[in-house]
């Protein structure tokens, strides 16, 4: 599998809310990283178990029921997709709809993923989720404050 296709393959793993799956895809030591993340929020996730601990409760939290606008580019580097996506579905927790923009840039070594940069907004979806401490309170690694 190319890069690409990894990429393409993990955001029908996350789609089909197969989050062990869509773990499963990084390396051992791969990481997860957040630049924009929120304060209290984690700004990186590393390593295949800590990844997988991270997103063991997504399915509880959010309800995807569509992947739209996906557009995958190869970057002049191999092995790194910049992946622009969104993602539509419901707030378990509130019923209420959920829509959120993504870009990512990701790096593919050796059919793993090493390296996830995930661009979000963290404003957007704290008001998705209902809130700053809601959003806080939903992801392992989170501060409360």
């Amino acid at each position: 599998m190319n890069p690409q296709e990894l990429v393409s393959h993990a955001l029908t793993l996350l789609l089909a809310q197969d989050v062990a799956s869509f773990a499963g895809l990084w390396a051992e030591d791969g990481v997860l990283e957040f630049p924009f993340a929120a304060p209290g929020y984690p700004a990186r996730v590393e390593g295949r178990a800590e990844v997988a601990e991270y997103m063991r409760g997504y399915p509880d939290l959010l309800q995807i029921t569509e992947i739209t606008d996906q557009v995958l580019h190869q970057s002049v580097d191999p092995e790194v997709v910049i992946a622009e996506f969104g993602a539509a579905g419901t707030v378990v927790a509130t019923g209420q709809p959920y829509r959120m923009s993504y870009i990512a840039v990701i790096t593919v070594r050796n059919n793993e993923i090493q390296r996830y940069r995930d661009y979000w907004s963290p404003l957007a979806a704290a008001e998705a989720m209902g809130g700053t401490q809601e959003l806080l309170s939903a992801f392992p690694g989170s501060t409360h404050e």
